[in-house]
This record gives structure tokens, sequence and C-alpha cells, in this order.
């Protein structure tokens, strides 16, 4: 076996692949690449939801701002005793629920930052087809 995928792994290798789930990963991408579909505003349209979702939640928004690409970036602050990637990402999917559209990317990259882009494509709303890309960062108490 070449890599453990985890530890404990003594297969190597997986059941299947995803094939199933392209398209409509394809979608997503396809929309997230038209001109102008990332919607103006979002500290009107997602702040409020990521403000009460952080109520019930660790976490404390320390700064939010659109940035020149349209990205919305929220700065977050870990509120309370120390934890581990895990409990910080299972937290972080929860804020995205507070604010996910019907197709939703999330990836995690360096550290405690959390790549967010969501919509609606259109087909699945009498909405316009739109969407928001949002950068979560998590910084400690």
């Amino acid at each position: 076996m070449e890599q453990q995928r985890w530890d404990g792994d003594e297969r190597g290798r997986g059941v299947g692949n995803a094939e199933p789930f392209v398209h409509g990963a394809s979608e997503l991408l396809d929309a997230m690449q038209a001109a102008d579909w990332v919607a103006e505003q979002p500290e009107l349209h997602l702040l409020p939801h990521l403000r009460e979702a952080c109520a019930s939640l660790p976490l404390d928004i320390v700064d939010a701002r659109t940035a020149a690409d349209g990205v919305f970036e929220v700065e977050l602050r870990w509120r309370g005793e120390g934890a581990g990637i895990g409990e910080i990402r299972a937290t972080v999917f929860a804020l995205v629920g507070s604010i996910a559209e019907v197709a939703t990317y999330v990836r995690q990259r360096e550290g405690r930052v959390f790549e967010l882009a969501t919509g609606i494509l259109s087909r699945d709303s009498h909405f316009a087809p739109h969407g928001h890309t949002v950068r979560f960062s998590v910084g400690e108490d």
C-alpha cells in the first residue's frame, strides 16, 4: 500500500467514485463562472444570519467586509476552551448552514481558513441565479 488514507487504513483504495455527484457539482462550477453571479451587499444579506447563528455557537464575529473581488471576508474568534480542528470545522459547518443556498461548496484551507461558495442555480428557485462567496478565518480567543 502506497499511502494510508486514514489511521488504520489497510485497504489503500476506495469502493467506487463520485460520478453520481459530478453533474450537480459541475452545475455549481458553471454558475460560479458566470459574469456577475456573486450578489452584492453580503453585509445586508448574510451578516444578520451569521450574527444570529454565532449567538448559539462558540464564535464571535470580529470583522466582516467585502473585498474588491466580492468575497465576503469574515474574521471570527473562537470563544471558550481550546478546540481541535474537528470541533472547529463542525462549528464552521453549522455557521455555513445559516447562509447556505441550494448548491454549496466548502473548502478548508491552511489552518483555520474556510472558503464558501453558495448559491441558487437557474432551475432551483423563482429568484434569478446568484450566489455568495465567503472566506471565514477563525482566530483564537
